[in-house]
């Protein structure tokens, strides 16, 4: 009897250690529309974004260590991004064609909460970007401002969206808006702060949610006057996505800021 126990540990050991150390367990690829965002590829594919700060987790998420596609590229670290706690990823997975947040870009973010989605922005825009990160609640400002300690390109903004006038020191021209504050007047909020800070020709994306808008109405009558708001303040929308089955009565619009005329030849 003593014998076959024996063999049965050793071997069960030797190959356990030798899989585990054969081949990496996921592949992360780029996103095939959206530069800067990427997908881990296991059992189920995974949205995730390229940790600007490896081994440090913003709120919980996993973390995915991945051999680089590139020949002779170091290992990297993924921070998963999940679309039911991100309006932004919601969109993304949902299939919208202009995400406007991509390396390099000064992207305004209204309504950044505690700094869930606002660290994967910051992620995707990465050292040559800049992420200004505007939240009126003082609790949640002070998350916000904990975790930009670590990351150097989030100015993080305790202040009131509806006054852009008070924080316009602190933010330069930026190429794209995201905004999710859920209020009744969010275009006008909008509108405000794309006429602040938002270069001509450059995109917003926005969250809208219906109930907190017109709570009477069917969320697609709700859309569509948001839309017809937002035409009226030089803010053309481009696309128009619903976000279930991540958020119920939830869309996003993305468009452009006062679009430039292009000539026709």
């Amino acid at each position: 009897m003593g014998k076959p126990d024996g063999k049965g540990k050793g071997d069960g050991k030797g190959k356990g250690k030798g899989k585990g150390k054969g081949k990496p367990a996921v592949i992360v690829e780029p996103h095939k529309v959206h530069p800067g965002i990427f997908v881990s590829r296991g059992k189920e594919d995974t949205l995730c974004t390229l940790n600007l700060v490896p081994g440090i987790a913003v709120y919980g998420e996993k973390r995915i260590a991945a051999d680089a596609v590139e020949e002779g590229g170091e290992k990297k670290e993924y921070r998963a991004w999940n679309p039911y706690r991100s309006k932004l990823a919601a969109a993304v997975v949902g299939g919208i064609d202009n995400c406007q947040v991509a390396p390099g870009k000064k992207v305004l973010y209204l309504g950044a909460a505690s700094g869930t989605t606002v660290s994967h922005v910051s992620d995707i825009v990465g050292p040559t970007g800049t992420v200004y990160a505007v939240e009126f609640s003082h609790r949640s400002g002070r998350d916000l401002v904990e975790m930009s300690k670590r990351r150097p390109n989030i100015v993080p903004i305790v202040n009131d969206a509806r006054n852009p006038k008070a924080y316009r020191m602190l933010v330069g021209m930026c190429d794209c808006i995201f905004m999710d504050v859920a209020q009744p007047d969010q275009a006008r909020i909008l509108a405000i702060n794309a006429k602040q800070f938002l270069k001509a020709d450059g995109w917003f994306m926005i969250s809208i949610k219906a109930p907190c808008i017109d709570s009477t109405q069917e969320p697609a009558a709700v859309f569509a006057a948001e839309v017809e708001k937002m035409k009226a303040e030089l803010l053309k929308p481009k696309e128009q996505i619903t976000l279930e089955p991540f958020e119920r009565d939830h869309a996003v619009v993305v468009g452009v800021y006062r679009p430039s005329k292009k000539k026709t030849a």
